[in-house]
């Protein structure tokens, strides 16, 4: 007989967005069951931020004794690397990483932790299929936070030995020779360049123009000037692959190249396919998605909430903390309360770094908008640092100069994506920005730059900018 379970919260999904979910409802003395088919451990410490950024740091250890030669340290030409040990380390810390995430999962979740796969009867009943049999889950309040996988299409099914996802890269125990990647986005494009600067010979391949994602397209061209010799990109083109006598052919147009694998870095898509939602009473769209509120996260009016790379809103680690803790707290009451979100916020760690803040530059009004540019050839900071073909620019409105968003490509631009994040939050114009101090030198000089470029498009003021008149 299948055992029935009673929970005010059940929680499908122990990622980052079904934890910190988790945190909320114990906080608000709910019973809950938290649920995972497993492994566990978040997909950014498993196979995704963590484990990517050791492998760029690694690449970036290893990549400095070009700069090295410049400043006059000999000997550098003798320099070597076991590209085995080098990789054994990321996957070391990778499973160091990972390995917390599933303690956390299992500490946090006690006994009230459920290894299966679930799937909805009716839209606040699922019934979970795991080791020890089958159970019936009855909740007040249910929360999908299952996650995404790699998206692999149909017509690279052939060619399947060949193939990586971003999922089973950091399973490899050796790493190949010649590697094609398909797609140039974030991923495809951080961890082509790690492995490129870790000695693998890389060539990439995507549809679109723009590598990393970028919209802005003055940061575009600076992006592609700034990674043209790390490896050949082929954009514009679809590709496709072939066989060839040793490896496979990776084709885009006239080029084709062979290689020994091909890493397939196409986008994630949700783990909401084998829910059983339309079964269950769900409406779905075209594409098999349910609709949610973005500020509640609810879906339809139904006490169920889908959250983190679920909902494919924003699939990033510190957007699945704050859905997570949105939905925590929405299925732990009665009515759902709608919060805020946070300014956008995107950053590739590719050295030098690229960034996205706030509204992007597709979203603007061309005729309500100042942008404001910065040069990284123009900043002495960007320059020490060896980082010249970078580009700041910061969107405004044109009636008071509030900050909209930003876009970059330079020098540890991580720290300037925060700064600037934090600003457009705060809701402030150029000129309170301004107002700040900006210490000399430093790569945030740029957004001082920028924001001067905006403030001359404006209004005259009386007083120098950034200058603040005493009462």
């Amino acid at each position: 007989m299948m055992k029935t379970l009673q929970v005010d919260v059940a929680i499908i999904g122990a990622g980052t967005a079904g934890l910190y979910a988790l945190r909320e409802v114990k906080r608000a003395n709910k019973s809950f069951v938290l649920i995972d088919k497993g492994p566990l451990g978040t997909t950014c410490a498993r196979v995704g931020c963590m484990p990517s950024k050791v492998a760029l740091h690694a690449a970036e250890l290893w990549s400095m004794r070009q700069e090295q030669k410049h400043y006059g340290i000999s000997g550098v030409e003798q320099l070597e690397i076991d590209r085995a040990a080098a990789w054994a380390k990321v996957r070391a810390m990778r499973d160091d990483f990972a390995g917390g995430a599933a303690d956390n999962a299992i500490k946090s979740a006690g006994e009230h932790l459920l290894m299966g796969e679930a799937k909805f009867l009716e839209p606040t009943v699922l019934q979970v299929e795991g080791e020890d049999g089958i159970q019936r889950i009855e909740a007040k309040a249910v929360i999908i936070a299952v996650g995404s996988r790699p998206v692999v299409p149909s017509f690279l099914t052939p060619f399947s030995d060949y193939l990586i996802t971003t999922d089973k890269l950091f399973e490899l125990e050796k790493l190949p020779k010649r590697l094609g990647l398909l797609g140039l986005g974030v991923i495809g494009l951080e961890m082509g360049l790690a492995l490129q600067r870790l000695g693998v010979k890389v060539v990439g391949a995507d549809m679109a123009k723009a590598i990393g994602g970028i919209r802005d397209p003055e940061v575009a061209k600076y992006a592609l000037q700034a990674f043209a010799d790390n490896f050949p990109m082929f954009l514009g083109e679809s590709a496709k692959l072939e066989e060839a006598e040793q490896g496979v052919q990776l084709v885009s147009g006239d080029n084709r190249v062979t290689v020994d694998k091909v890493l397939v870095a196409l986008g994630r898509r949700p783990n909401i396919d084998k829910l059983n939602l339309a079964e269950a009473g769900f409406k779905l769209d075209e594409r098999g998605m349910p609709e949610f509120n973005l500020n509640t996260l609810q879906i339809e009016d139904y006490p169920v909430y889908l959250v983190g790379d679920a909902n494919a809103y924003r699939t990033l680690m510190h957007e699945a903390a704050a859905e997570g803790a949105i939905v925590g707290f929405n299925a732990s009451r009665d009515l759902p309360q709608a919060f805020e979100r946070k300014t956008s916020l995107a950053i590739a760690f590719t050295q030098p770094d690229i960034i996205s803040v706030g509204a992007s530059f597709t979203d603007l009004d061309e005729d309500e908008t100042l942008i404001g540019a910065a040069y990284s050839k123009n900043d002495g900071r960007s320059r020490i640092l060896s980082s010249k073909e970078g580009v700041l620019r910061i969107y405004a409105d044109k009636k008071d100069g509030r900050l909209l968003g930003a876009a970059m490509v330079g020098a540890r631009a991580e720290h300037l994506g925060q700064y600037l994040a934090l600003a457009i939050s705060q809701k402030m114009t150029a000129h309170e920005l301004l107002a700040a101090p900006f210490y000399h030198p430093v790569v945030e000089e740029m957004i001082q730059s920028a924001l001067q470029d905006i403030a001359r498009k404006m209004p005259e003021s009386p007083y120098p900018f950034g200058l603040t008149v005493m009462n």
